[in-house]
């Protein structure tokens, strides 16, 4: 029971077996640095300690004895989808990395929570890295359910990423498994949401506002989330196919119908993307801008995760641009590129397209238009068509106004 360091191994699984901190665990008995020493077996414990740790983790001291990588995946499963706490996910992942699991369904489960987890904190690499396995495990089990919403995740990692071509692949087969199996309204409005977006990413309006229509059709008269979804879906192909009215309506439609005890999280992401069109917009409407990410500001506090807050972020620092504060959206900018960037890849684009702007604007004009070129090259390259042919537009006018700057310096 003593030796290390099979006890530091063990004790450390019993208290993410809990989900405890280590904080939490030492209680006034013992400092953490020395729990942190007893878990790497770098000191050995005492009867006194050992004693005083089994009764604070509420277990019998035979508990120590035995091996450290006795608890099943099922175990840890269930201890993470109930605790909700980082120590019981950490704990999720090592037995997910260290158990070959003979139960597939149980590793989807696992695999399924795990994903979701990466998708909150932005770190869209391991989000796919775990939804490749799950759509794999889905189609061996065969299961449509889980086919399908295994693919819709994957399509829409994949878009965020900027592999568009991909994801309205993976989202075309999300739809047909969606369809063959008759599937919920759910799971179907889903697939087909997942499709519109990486088909208007894409540049394929004409198909993302047919499979749009297809989507508000279905939902019908639903309300809650899954409507909400759909008509920011449809401003979403309504205002790339420049048709803003609509977009606003549609959208304004979505915001009226959902309220923050619904999904406080999509509440705030709804404002995000209204500000997000309202600066689109041409000319852009800063004040309606301005209004929304106010209300988003004002939630973010309850529902905050790194990527929402940079999405907040962003958005501020393109109002600061829009209303000539260059030196507070200069600000932003720099806050922003003090960490790493989680957004998604059309967000990231855009954010470079400001900081090129800036940099015009600050008189770095060439600097400024080979920034602009280069990310236009990149967004064609990706096959983005419509991200590709905004910046083209900005740099044209970009061009236009240095040129007419310069007419009048001459006259």
């Amino acid at each position: 029971m003593l030796e290390q360091p099979r006890f530091g191994q063990r004790l450390k699984e019993l208290r993410r077996m809990r989900g405890l901190s280590q904080a939490a665990l030492v209680g006034d008995g013992i400092s953490t640095g020395y729990l942190s020493r007893l878990e790497s077996g770098a000191r050995p414990p005492t009867e006194r300690v050992v004693t005083y740790l089994a009764k604070r983790l509420d277990v019998d001291l035979s508990a120590f004895d035995v091996p450290p990588s006795g608890t099943s995946l099922a175990q840890a499963l269930s201890i993470a989808a109930s605790a909700e706490c980082e120590e019981a996910m950490d704990a999720l992942l090592d037995c997910l990395d260290r158990t070959d699991c003979s139960d597939p369904l149980l590793r989807w489960q696992a695999l399924w929570l795990v994903t979701r987890r990466w998708n909150k904190l932005g770190d869209k690499a391991q989000e796919l890295v775990c939804l490749e396995e799950l759509s794999q495990i889905a189609d061996e089990l065969g299961l449509p359910e889980l086919r399908c919403r295994a693919w819709v995740s994957l399509a829409r990692c994949l878009r965020s990423t900027g592999d568009v071509n991909r994801a309205i692949k993976v989202a075309s087969r999300a739809v047909h498994i969606a369809k063959e199996s008759r599937l919920s309204v759910s799971d179907t409005g889903a697939a087909l949401m997942a499709l519109v977006s990486a088909e208007a990413e894409e540049g394929r309006l004409s198909e993302a506002r047919a499979h749009v229509d297809e989507l508000v059709e279905l939902i019908g008269d639903r309300s809650g989330t899954l409507k909400a979804e759909a008509l920011w879906s449809a401003a979403t192909v309504r205002f790339r196919q420049g048709d803003q009215q609509a977009a606003k309506e549609h959208l304004d439609r979505a915001i009226d119908g959902l309220d923050s005890y619904s999904d406080l999280t999509l509440w705030i992401r709804l404002r995000l993307a209204a500000a997000s069109l309202s600066l689109q917009s041409a000319p852009p409407q800063t004040a309606i801008a301005a209004e929304r990410l106010k209300e988003a500001q004002s939630a973010i506090v309850f529902a905050c995760t790194p990527l929402l807050a940079q999405e907040l972020l962003t958005l501020k620092a393109h109002l600061a641009f829009e209303e000539e504060r260059f030196a507070d959206a200069r600000g932003l900018l720099e806050e922003l590129q003090q960490d790493e960037l989680l957004l998604a890849y059309r967000d990231r684009i855009r954010l470079g397209v400001l900081d090129g702007r800036l940099l015009i604007a600050e008189g770095q004009l060439k600097n400024g238009l080979q920034q602009l070129k280069e990310l236009g090259e990149e967004a064609r390259t990706a096959c983005n068509v419509d991200l590709a042919a905004e910046i083209w537009r900005i740099l044209a006018e970009t061009l236009e106004n240095a040129h007419g700057a310069l007419d009048s310096t001459e006259t």
